[in-house]
Parts: structure tokens; C-alpha cells; sequence
């Protein structure tokens, strides 16, 4: 997701947000960061699956399964999934490479948003920051960066 914005000081920014596989290590989640492999999942699922099909398997034959349930089961099943994609970490950047006079500096600056619906709205923000008062909002998720 790519943006141009003009500031009222001329300067054009150009804001940029792209998501994160990963979360971004922090100090705060150093230690909890213990099995940081798929292993466990892997696992979880072999068993899910390895219990469906012992399910369907040991099923008789005049158990009429509604239409509903298996949709049902699928809805479960990929709620995880779903929710992991939803809840991505999107790194947002904001940067300028100043005036043509070189009165006013290049910056940039860098932040984190969690989830893909709240970055589109976010992206807006910092755009309408920038074209009112020159630079993203300072109580926003963008911080300068030297």
C-alpha cells in the first residue's frame, strides 16, 4: 500500500505500509517467546485430522449428517487461520526527502499497526495529518526516526 501526499509546505510524502509475517521483537516479549517454531502447531493439527478421520471412519451408515454441520465445522476450523491474518502487524512509513530548496529537511518516520482493517483507516489519518499540519500526528503509531 503505496500513498503520495503533498504538505502545506510543499514537501511530498510518500506513505507506505506493508505487513509483517512476524511480530517485531520487543523487550516485553523476550521471554515469552520460548517455541518459536511451527512444531506445536504442526502437531495440533495431526491430531484434529487424525481424529476427523476416525470419526468419519467408526461412523454407521444410517447417521444422516445435516447440510449445515460440516459448514459449521469448516467456520470453526478456519477461525484461527483467520484470525491470524486479521491480526497481522502492518509496519507504516512515512517519508520525505524535504523541499527542493533544501530549506526543510528530509524525515521519516515509522510505526506499527496491528490488524489489516485498522491500517487503511490509519493510513488516512497520517495523510490528512500531513496535508493539514505538515507532519503525521505525534500521538499517532508514527515516531520520528533519526
Amino acid at each position: 500500500m503505496n500513498r503520495l501526499v503533498q504538505g502545506s509546505d510543499g514537501r511530498e510524502w510518500v506513505i507506505r505500509a506493508h505487513m509483517e509475517w512476524r511480530k517485531p521483537a520487543t523487550a516485553d516479549d523476550f521471554e515469552h517467546d520460548v517455541a518459536a517454531n511451527q512444531a506445536p502447531g504442526i502437531a495440533m493439527m495431526g491430531v484434529t485430522l487424525a481424529l476427523a478421520v476416525v470419526l468419519l471412519v467408526w461412523m454407521p451408515d444410517d447417521v444422516v449428517v445435516p447440510q449445515w454441520v460440516p459448514l459449521a465445522l469448516l467456520l470453526v476450523a478456519l477461525f484461527f487461520p483467520l484470525r491470524w491474518v486479521l491480526r497481522r502487524p502492518w509496519t507504516v512509513v512515512a517519508e520525505t526527502e524535504g523541499d527542493a530548496t533544501g530549506e526543510k529537511p528530509s524525515e521519516r518516520w515509522v510505526g506499527t499497526v496491528i490488524g489489516m482493517l485498522n491500517v487503511r483507516g490509519e493510513v488516512t489519518r497520517i495523510a490528512k495529518s500531513i496535508h493539514k499540519h505538515d507532519l503525521p500526528d505525534f500521538d499517532g503509531p508514527l515516531h520520528p526516526v533519526e
